[in-house]
């Protein structure tokens, strides 16, 4: 082994394998953001109901990998896992316990998509309230608060 060669095993095994794009590869647990079909924050994951587009994702792709937060519930995370399960998609739990990412839940593809929306956005429609009718205000008003 030439002395370069010999630097660079030992430093793989100090400090692991040379990885590209780190910061990226922890923010999307342990996956590049442009293998990323679909991302759910951690919040989002956390809700009762399991998201529609991640679901039809999983039908839609066969080949998609499922990456989860290690650092959310297992109670959370088990309705995704129930998911892939039943589509046939493998799944990884990321434990990064140095790094803090708000992505609770990835699908990626094992090669670059570049697809440019990748996270799901939820819009709650707050229902309109009909104006109620001003009250009069006078000195017997003050008494019954």
């Amino acid at each position: 082994m030439t002395e370069s060669k010999v630097e660079d095993y030992l430093k793989q095994g100090m400090y692991g394998p040379k990885v590209t794009n780190p910061d990226e590869r922890r923010q999307f647990l342990g996956t590049l953001r442009e293998r990323v079909e679909i991302a759910l924050t951690q919040a989002q994951v956390m809700e009762q109901e399991t998201f529609k587009e991640v679901e039809q994702a999983m039908k839609n792709h066969s080949k998609l990998h499922l990456y989860l937060n290690g650092q959310i519930d297992y109670r959370f995370l088990s309705k995704y896992i129930k998911l892939a399960n039943q589509n046939d998609i493998q799944f990884t739990i990321e434990n990064n316990k140095e790094h803090k990412t708000d992505i609770g839940l990835v699908l990626a593809h094992e090669d670059a998509v570049n697809k440019e929306n990748i996270y799901v956005t939820k819009s709650v429609i707050q229902p309109e309230l009909e104006p109620q009718p001003k009250k009069k205000k006078g000195l017997f008003s003050f008494f019954k608060k």
